[in-house]
């Protein structure tokens, strides 16, 4: 441990392995704020902290299980030139997933069925909500820690440390993320739209159609630019309408 302390390629491994699981946690932060947005507003906090704990836990424990983990890729069933193994299952059944639930949303908020948040916290329960985080947090984990394996083989410790501290942030940030997610109908739109975006994304990857990242988080980024100054656009026209209000009264 003293000498990782020393070696300045493992600051810069941290550096670089927390970075990559603060951008790859951003899947998972946004599909918490929506899930646990469902629920009542005093069971939303707790569900988002398991919800992270969870996902903390996961990607621990699956660093210390490597080459188990590993043996994940390899393929149990051949179809021509294609094989299938346990990992591109995984991951193809995490996008379906995705696919399903940012598609199901958008319909219950673009129909109506989501008219009030106590009317929609009402019919969630505590538990199939954990159940569905827990779903997700498989996926995302698996995804993260192979990731992380590839770009620091061997270097357990900092992949650990760079989990925690990644982790830390995104349990910073999750609930200033979850309350304006839920504030603002469009960009709860716009994260909807993400979700299905990465659910495509992961089942390209279980058919070994590999997409890159950095396509998927620009294009992300881009949207969230021009949804940020929609909303400050927004907020002008409002304060210039009430004080042409107040003038007049």
């Amino acid at each position: 441990m003293l000498e990782l302390l020393a070696d300045p390629s493992a600051w810069a491994a941290l550096l670089s392995l927390t970075a990559l699981e603060i951008v790859l946690g951003i899947d998972n932060v946004i599909f918490l704020s929506i899930v646990s947005g469902k629920l009542p507003v005093e069971q939303q906090k707790p569900a988002r902290r398991i919800g992270l704990a969870l996902a903390l836990i996961m990607r621990i424990g699956l660093l210390f299980l490597i080459t188990w983990l590993q043996k994940l890729e390899h393929p149990f069933v051949t179809i021509g030139s294609f094989g299938l193994s346990w990992r591109d299952v995984i991951l193809m059944g995490g996008g379906f997933f995705l696919l399903y639930k940012g598609t199901t949303e958008i319909h219950h908020t673009m129909e109506g069925h989501d008219e009030s948040p106590e009317a929609s916290a009402k019919t969630a329960v505590f538990s199939a909500v954990i159940l569905q985080i827990v779903v997700l947090d498989v996926v995302f984990s698996l995804d993260s820690v192979l990731t992380a394996v590839a770009m620091a083989p061997g270097m357990i410790a900092v992949m650990i440390a760079a989990v925690v501290i990644s982790m830390a942030v995104m349990l910073w940030a999750s609930e200033p993320v979850a309350a304006f997610v839920n504030r603002h109908p469009t960009v709860k739109m716009l994260a909807l739209s993400f979700l299905i975006l990465v659910g495509a994304t992961l089942v390209a990857d279980g058919f070994h159609y590999h997409i890159d990242r950095s396509f998927i988080y620009a294009a992300i980024a881009f949207s969230v630019l021009v949804e940020t100054l929609n909303l400050i656009a927004a907020a002008r026209r409002k304060r210039l309408i009430e004080g042409r209000d107040g003038e007049g009264v």
